[in-house]
């Protein structure tokens, strides 16, 4: 292992508390109404995410120091404590049921969310395998397939809570990494096609999926149904013009767009920053994106550089997806947006995933 630098890659840092801050201002602005509503307090929603916000900074920090070798040893061992939860989020009596989901187990007055914990899981082990099997993942069936398969076995215990949004973020995540290692081309389209399959099938066979496709291809049709977030979201968007109507002069979040502050916050955002506020804070994205390729592209080894690809490809498919559905270019899909939406456990496996970050691009070179 080569010598570590003396500091870990400062731009990162930066961007990564910028973005945390913007969040913080739109969860408040976009979720005020709301919690002082609902809890008699419009500090509610606020409280709890710098509270999650402070945990995540401290873990993000905290794990900036750990080598991250160190989560090459213990990858089995987190993958199967996920699992467990996965296994665990499911039981009557231990897991919790919101909008029709059972994703969350309680955990005093708050909940983790085992799903998101899992696509960090599954990044560090597969990052493990393929640093150890690179040379086998050309081949498909000693390859491509036993690195798929426990992805796939995730996925549909994912599924079964259900939660389509975050088990797509991970097999997403899964297979730009695979991709990277060097699996061919022409087997990714035979198993595209079979996932197109398999796609098709989850879809019809739950009727409230099939209302978010047909509600994406013309929200119109049933507006005040499975149309209504994505009309709310684009009434949003539309006013917000060139600047903005003004931090906290957001018309939908008075009860027109259901929890803002949640999946749709990028709505918010534009209405009361504009254009230019929403440009700018997807140009943030862009500058930890681009730290984070050039860290995988410098790590010392295989695994770091795997490890790397994971977790930016996890934030990348987060931001296109959510910003995707926000602007009613792709059908509702429940994912949150990285480091902005209200959400504990989204944002603390955030700031851990960007400590690990951190403490790769203190081996990287460049």
């Amino acid at each position: 292992m080569t010598a570590k630098r003396t500091t870990p890659d400062f731009i990162l840092i930066i961007v990564t508390l910028l973005l945390l801050t913007v969040g913080l201002i739109i969860v408040y602005s976009a979720s005020a109404i709301w919690a002082d509503y609902k809890f008699d307090d419009s500090f509610f929603f606020a409280k709890r995410q710098l509270l999650f916000a402070g945990i995540g900074i401290i873990g993000m920090f905290f794990i900036m120091n750990i080598d991250y070798w160190t989560w090459r040893t213990w990858a089995k061992i987190i993958l199967l404590i996920c699992f467990v939860l996965l296994v665990a989020v499911l039981v009557p009596g231990i897991g919790m049921e919101r909008n029709g989901s059972r994703s969350w187990i309680g955990v005093g007055a708050f909940s983790i969310q085992p799903s998101e914990f899992m696509k960090f899981a599954m990044i560090v082990f597969l990052a493990k395998y393929l640093s150890e099997h690179q040379k086998k993942i050309t081949s498909f069936r000693k390859g491509l397939v036993p690195s798929l398969g426990l992805v796939f076995i995730a996925f549909g215990m994912i599924m079964l809570q259900p939660d389509l949004g975050t088990g797509t973020v991970m097999v997403g995540t899964c297979i730009v990494m695979i991709f990277t290692a060097g699996a061919r081309i022409w087997h990714f389209g035979f198993l595209g096609l079979l996932g197109a399959g398999g796609f098709a099938a989850l879809v019809i066979s739950a009727p409230y999926r099939m209302k978010r496709i047909t509600s994406f291809l013309d929200p119109w049709q049933d507006p005040l149904g499975s149309g209504f977030q994505i009309i709310q979201s684009l009434y949003a968007i539309g006013p917000g013009g060139l600047f903005g109507m003004g931090l906290g002069q957001s018309r939908q979040k008075f009860f027109y767009l259901p929890e803002p502050q949640t999946d749709f916050i990028f709505a918010i955002l534009a209405e009361e920053l504009g254009f230019i506020g929403g440009s700018l804070v997807l140009l943030l994205f862009c500058l930890l994106l681009w730290r984070g390729i050039r860290i995988a592209l410098g790590a010392p080894d295989l695994y770091g550089a795997f490890l790397s690809v994971g977790i930016i490809a996890m934030v990348a498919i987060q931001v296109m997806i959510n910003i995707g559905v926000v602007t009613g270019l792709m059908p509702v899909t429940g994912i949150t947006l990285p480091f902005l939406s209200y959400g504990g456990s989204s944002l603390t496996l955030m700031l851990m995933a960007i400590g690990v970050l951190l403490n790769i691009s203190r081996y990287a070179k460049y």
